[in-house]
Formats: structure tokens, sequence, C-alpha cells
């Protein structure tokens, strides 16, 4: 009961209108290993704290580990709610297959998620000013020297308040396209949420940050020719009301936000293509939007190449507004959710 009481003291003290991306430490985490057979025991709730793992573990080693990015959301009745987290358990298990991980089952990660989420409750922000971002890692906790899968694996669930990323049209994105670095190759990993595809890029994308760029926008490592990704996040094009998108390939990551951006484009009656998507269709594009998770629904602001800035479209009356607002009403709760994507949880 103490606990809870000092959680929600500490909750009630925060400036929920200042929320960024920034790491806010809640009040308890969950974890689940591995037994013996390698199957996953049931997991439990702990307070948040350091982890204690062998300097030996398969995951600083030789990198097996996975993660997730899911969000629970405060409806206006005070109601919390998730966004299609299956598809976050099955997106882990396909990952979990391809680095030879045992993966909880979906029913596990979900049950895991839910409890995060109730045990932090205090901490999801108020309807409308943002949401409790849930970080789910899979890795290789146990020991190994020879290269192969570790012994032992963790599944741990964390979780801190963040703010919205789409601040009333605030938040547009200017990209730089780089063309000496690629974000995954054919045959790798880009397809899956490995830990192992993001510091590859820390470089590039610092660099790009350091010159007022907000990201690096991608092409694909075997021509150079197409778009693939923005370094976190999904990307889209709009050419005379078609939307099109790159095709997920083994390359790209298969999106929950960019499958549920299809889907809803689709039934509002919008042409959909999943392609590969030449750079100069994007250059030529009407609008551009990036996906995913953290960043929701943004808007591009511009995409330069080789000095050339080129600008869109962005702001109300854009096609990508009108998906913004409609993948935001679901998830918040403020609109209808016809297609079965949500859960309340309390």
């Amino acid at each position: 009961m103490g606990a809870s009481n000092s959680s929600e003291k500490s909750a009630k003290t925060m400036n929920w209108d200042n929320l960024g991306f920034g790491l806010t430490p809640t009040d308890y985490m969950f974890v689940m290993k591995t037994s013996g057979d390698g199957c996953f025991t049931e997991g439990r709730l702990t307070r948040y704290k350091s982890i204690d793992i062998s300097p030996s573990a398969g995951i600083f080693n030789y990198g097996q580990g996975l993660f997730e990015g899911a969000k629970a959301y405060r409806r206006a009745d005070g109601h919390i709610q998730l966004f299609r987290i299956e598809e976050n358990a099955r997106r882990m298990k396909m990952g979990a297959d391809r680095l030879c991980m045992p993966c909880p089952s979906i029913a596990q990660f979900t049950d895991a998620v839910k409890k995060t989420v109730l045990a932090n409750r205090h901490w999801v922000p108020p309807a409308g000013k943002g949401s409790l971002y849930l970080r789910p890692l899979l890795f290789g906790s146990g020991p190994v020297l020879g290269i192969g899968p570790a012994p032992e694996y963790s599944f741990v669930i964390f979780a801190s308040p963040i703010g919205n990323w789409y601040k009333a049209g605030a938040s547009a994105m200017n990209l730089l396209v780089d063309r000496n670095v690629s974000r995954a190759a054919p045959g790798g990993c880009g397809g899956i949420k490995s830990i192992t595809n993001y510091a590859p890029v820390f470089e590039v994308v610092k660099k790009a940050k350091a010159q007022g760029y907000a990201d690096v926008l991608f092409l694909d490592a075997t021509t150079g020719k197409n778009i693939e990704e923005v370094s976190s996040c999904n990307i889209f094009i709009v050419k005379n009301n078609v939307l099109s998108t790159p095709a997920t390939q083994g390359t790209i990551l298969p999106g929950i936000t960019r499958r549920s951006i299809i889907e809803i484009a689709t039934d509002f009656g919008y042409k959909v293509e999943e392609r590969e998507v030449p750079l100069e269709h994007a250059l030529d594009a009407d609008e551009v939007f990036c996906s995913g998770t953290a960043v929701g629904i943004t808007h591009v602001a511009s995409i330069t190449y080789q000095e050339k800035k080129v600008e869109y479209k962005t702001g109300e009356g854009t096609m990508s507004d009108k998906l913004r607002i409609a993948l935001t009403g679901i998830q918040t709760g403020s609109a209808q959710d016809k297609k079965g994507w949500t859960v309340q949880l309390d």
C-alpha cells in the first residue's frame, strides 16, 4: 500500500504538459525467465531496478536480443486501453525465431503487458497529454562464450510516460537522404526488431541532427535507388491521392502503425500500394509522412538529397492528417473502434 501511495503522489507532481520522449522510470517492471526446459515460467512484477546479469550473457557478447514498443492510453472517461498489443507479441515471436530464441506466448506477452500497465496506472498521462510507453525486451541472459544461442533467456517490460510527438503541426520532420550508409541488407535482420539494427545508424543520424535535420531517410542496400525507412519509423508518400509505402521484403520493419494506416486508408477508399518506391517518386510526391509507435503519424515537411531540398504539403486537409486523426481517435478512445484493435484494462 505504501508503494502504491508513493507512486500516486509522484505521478501527481508530474508536469503532464511538458512530457517529451525521455525516460521517467515508473514504479514497476515485469520479469520472466526461461526454465531448464527452455520454456518461459510464470513471470512477476518487481520494483523498477537494475538487472543482475553475467558479463558473458548472450545479449552482451553476440547481440542476441529484441525489443518492442507499445503504448497505453488514458481515455477521456478515465479508463486505460492498449492498441493492437497482440501484434507486438506476434512480431516478437517472428524475431525470436530468426535469432534462435524461445519466446513468450501471445497470452504470456499480453498478460505481462497488462500487469505492467495496471501496476503503473498512476503514470498513464491524462487523456490527450501523452501515453505510457512500454518497452518489452527479450534477450539472451545466460552465460555463453562460444558463438551460439544462450542457455537462458529473459523477458522484461519497463514503462515510461511520454508526451505526444505530434503537436498542432509543429512536429513536421525535415529528412536528409544518406547514400553512404544502409540501415539493412537483404538476408539480414532489417525485418525484425533486433537491437542490432539501431546503433549502426547512430553516427549518421547524429551528424544529420547536427545539421538541423530530424532524421535520416535510408535507401536500399542493393541499388541505392529506392527509399526504405527512416532510422526508427516507416515512411509513406502520397501522389495524386494514391498512398505508397515500401514493401516489407526482409529489409523493412513490418510496423504495426504502418499496417493500421494501410487498413484505415483502404477503408477510406484510397488506393494503397506496397511496392518499391524509387527516391525520385518520393521527391516528386505531394505529401510524405512517417509512422511508428513513437511518432504516430508525423508529417514530413521536406527531404533533402544532394543539397536539393524538396518541400511537401503538411497540416490540415492533407491525407496524412485525415489518417492521423482517424488512427489516434481509435488509439485514445475518442473514436469508435470498429476493428477490435483496442482492449480496455480497467
